[in-house]
C-alpha cells in the first residue's frame, strides 16, 4: 500500500518502513492467534492492494503468512478480485503460496478440522470477481443455507448497509444475514472492505469488520486491529490492537503563546513518532512572531514524525502583520520599510506572510547572536 505523504526524506524512507511493517504485522497476527489458542485465521478480502504488486511483496507476504503456522483462509476482495489475469492465478503466487493457505475461490463449503480430524467449523465465502460489483454478493448465497450442526462462518467483502452516510455505497444488506443467524444457518459473518473495527462496543455481535492489521488512513482512530472470535455458545469477540502505525489528526486553536506550547505538548504526547502520520489543522489568528515560532515547532517535529503535514481543507490559520518587533529591531531602515509593506499585504497574500516570517526569523536569529556576543564580552571584562 502506497501513501503519497510518506515520500522519502533524507536518509529516512517512511514508505519502505510502512510496507515492511505491514508485512511484519502479519507475523504478529500469527503470534496472537497461537497465544490465544485459535484454530485458524480468516482474512476477509484485500490481502493485496492491487494485482500489480511486486514479486518481492508477494514473496515476503507469503513467507509471513506461512509463519502463522495455522490454517489461513484468504478471500479475494475488490482490490485483489478473482478475475482473469489476477494475482491469485499468476506464477509468482502459485509458486510461493504456503501449504497452510487456502484461497476461497468459490461458494463451496469448506470444512475445518482440528488436529484430530474432527470438523469444528465450516466456511462459506463469496469471493469478488470484479473490482466494482454491482449487486449484493451475499444475499443469494445465504438465503438457502440450512441450519448447521457445527459453527458456520460466512466470509464476504463490501460495504454493509447502514454504515455509510451515502446509501449508494452500501452493497451488503443486513436482513438476509440477520435472518440466517436467527435460524441457525450462520454463527458468524466476517466482513472485509471497511478498514476499521466494527462494532467496538458489542462483544456478542456476530456480524463484524475486523479492521486492518495496520492503519491505512486518517479515518481510522487507532492502530491496526484484529478480532479474536470464540464460536462457542454464546459467541464472543474481542477486538485487539496488533499494529504499530497510527494515522492521527491534530486540530487546535492557535492564538497565543500558551496555544503554541499546547501544540508542542500535543505532538509530544505521541509515543511512536517514527510510526505516526500526522495531519494537522490549526485555527485562529497569530502574529508574525508567533507564526515564526509555529514554523520552528513544525520544523522540529517534521524530523521525527513519519509524516507531518497540514490538512488541505481544514487548516485555516490567519496571520496578521501587526507585530512591532521588527520596527524596533536594530536593522537598516529599508528592512523596516519592507517589513511594513509586507505586513500590509499579509491578509491577502500568503507569499507576503512567508517572506515576513522568514525576515522575522532572520532578524531574531541575528539578535540572539548579537546578545550572546555582548554577554560574552561582558563576562570577559
Amino acid at each position: 500500500m502506497t501513501r503519497h505523504y510518506l515520500s522519502k526524506r533524507g536518509d529516512d524512507d517512511p514508505q519502505a518502513r510502512f510496507t515492511a511493517d505491514r508485512i511484519e504485522t502479519v507475523r504478529r497476527l500469527g503470534d496472537v492467534a497461537r497465544q490465544e489458542g485459535c484454530e485458524f485465521v480468516v482474512v476477509a478480502g484485500d490481502v493485496f492492494e492491487t494485482h500489480n504488486v511486486s514479486t518481492q511483496i508477494i514473496a515476503r507476504a507469503c513467507e509471513a503468512i506461512a509463519s502463522i503456522d495455522l490454517p489461513v483462509y484468504l478471500l479475494p476482495g475488490n482490490h485483489d478480485s478473482l478475475e482473469p489475469g489476477c494475482l491469485w492465478d499468476g506464477p509468482e503466487f502459485a509458486q510461493r503460496c504456503p501449504s497452510n493457505v487456502q484461497v476461497l475461490r468459490d461458494h463451496a463449503e469448506t470444512q475445518i478440522a482440528d488436529g484430530n480430524g474432527v470438523v469444528i467449523a465450516t466456511i462459506v465465502a463469496s469471493p469478488l470477481t470484479t473490482r466494482h460489483p454491482s449487486t449484493d454478493p451475499l444475499a443469494d448465497l445465504v438465503k438457502n443455507l440450512e441450519p448447521a450442526q457445527t459453527p458456520r462462518i460466512l466470509v464476504g467483502h463490501g460495504q454493509l448497509e447502514g454504515l455509510s452516510g451515502d446509501a449508494r455505497e452500501a452493497l451488503i444488506s443486513r436482513a438476509p444475514l440477520e435472518d440466517a443467524i436467527a435460524r441457525g444457518a450462520l454463527s458468524y459473518v466476517a466482513l472485509g472492505d471497511r478498514h476499521i473495527a466494527w462494532p467496538t462496543n458489542d462483544n456478542r455481535a456476530a456480524i463484524r469488520y475486523s479492521g486492518t492489521q495496520e492503519t491505512t488512513s486518517f479515518n481510522e482512530e487507532s492502530v491496526g486491529t484484529a478480532v479474536i472470535v470464540d464460536l462457542g455458545d454464546p459467541l464472543t469477540c474481542q477486538t485487539i490492537n496488533v499494529g504499530t502505525w497510527l494515522h492521527a489528526r491534530v486540530s487546535q486553536e492557535v492564538a497565543s503563546e500558551a496555544d503554541l506550547q499546547a501544540l508542542r505538548d500535543r505532538f509530544d504526547s505521541f509515543n511512536r513518532r517514527d510510526r505516526t502520520i500526522i495531519r494537522y489543522d490549526l485555527h485562529g489568528q497569530v502574529t508574525i512572531s508567533q507564526k515564526a515560532k509555529l514554523d520552528e515547532i513544525i520544523a522540529d517535529y517534521e524530523t521525527v514524525f513519519a509524516s507531518l503535514e497540514p490538512s488541505e481543507t481544514r487548516h485555516d490559520l490567519t496571520v496578521v502583520g501587526d507585530d512591532i518587533s521588527l520596527t524596533e529591531a536594530d536593522v537598516p531602515g529599508w528592512v523596516r520599510d519592507a517589513a511594513e509593506e509586507l505586513s500590509d499585504m499579509c491578509a491577502t497574500n500568503e507569499d507576503a506572510v512567508a517572506a515576513l516570517t522568514l525576515l522575522h526569523r532572520l532578524v531574531s536569529a541575528e539578535g540572539a547572536s548579537i546578545a550572546s556576543t555582548a554577554h560574552t564580552a561582558e563576562v570577559s571584562r
